[in-house]
């Protein structure tokens, strides 16, 4: 199998992680969530379990393939196969995009960014993460065949600017050292966040100007 192939294959019954959990506690009526990467579809098993209709979406063909033969009998489950740029997001109380902004186009970021923001209802949550200057995907020496040949990083207070009209419910910084699903090493950089839109979000969902990308 490939690298992604044995990824899909080490994740698809992953451990859901504490953040979504937390995520889906707040959440409101209409129990609505869009899985942006949603991979072999961990997340949407969750979801769709605990009574969402779930929007899912991945670039990756398999990715699609493989959530397809999982959720094709379920009718609360919609699947595509789409980049974030060209995705369209339908309206939403949860977003969860959880290490897949990652691949993100720099210069698509501020547009798809938006889409997110504006999809949401208001009080909607947020639940994803954004990649660290230190973790190994953002090195400049880093081999981008082996991940993905474009990569978004942030500054821990580039995260934060994007927040402005949420109430963060939970922000970690996650720092150490270990390997990837596949066997690889890998040192990870990673800002997780778990946010609430604000009832009356600012200015129509703008956003502040666009993050200084490091790559």
């Amino acid at each position: 199998m490939s690298q992604r192939s044995d990824y899909f294959a080490a994740t698809e019954n992953r451990r859901i992680r504490d953040d979504l959990v937390l995520a889906i506690a707040n959440v409101a009526e209409p129990k609505v969530a869009v899985d942006c990467g949603c991979g072999a579809g961990a997340d949407i098993h969750y979801l769709a379990e605990n009574g969402f209709v779930v929007h899912g979406f991945d670039v990756e063909e398999e990715a699609i393939a493989r959530c397809q033969a999982r959720f094709g009998h379920r009718d609360n489950v919609h699947l595509s196969q789409s980049s974030f740029g060209a995705y369209p997001f339908p309206r939403a109380s949860l977003v969860v995009a959880d290490a897949s902004l990652f691949f993100c186009p720099k210069a698509e970021f501020p547009a798809v960014w938006k889409n997110i923001c504006e999809c949401l209802h208001p009080q909607g949550i947020f639940c994803g993460s954004f990649l660290g200057p230190e973790d190994t995907m953002a090195s400049p020496a880093c081999n981008a065949a082996d991940f993905w040949p474009v990569t978004a990083v942030f500054e821990e207070q580039e995260v934060l600017a994007l927040f402005a009209g949420f109430e963060i419910l939970r922000f970690k910084v996650h720092q150490y050292s270990g390997t990837t699903p596949s066997g690889q090493p890998h040192d990870w950089h990673i800002f997780a966040v778990v946010a609430k839109k604000a009832a009356r979000h600012p200015r129509a969902n703008r956003l502040p100007d666009a993050p200084a990308f490091h790559r």
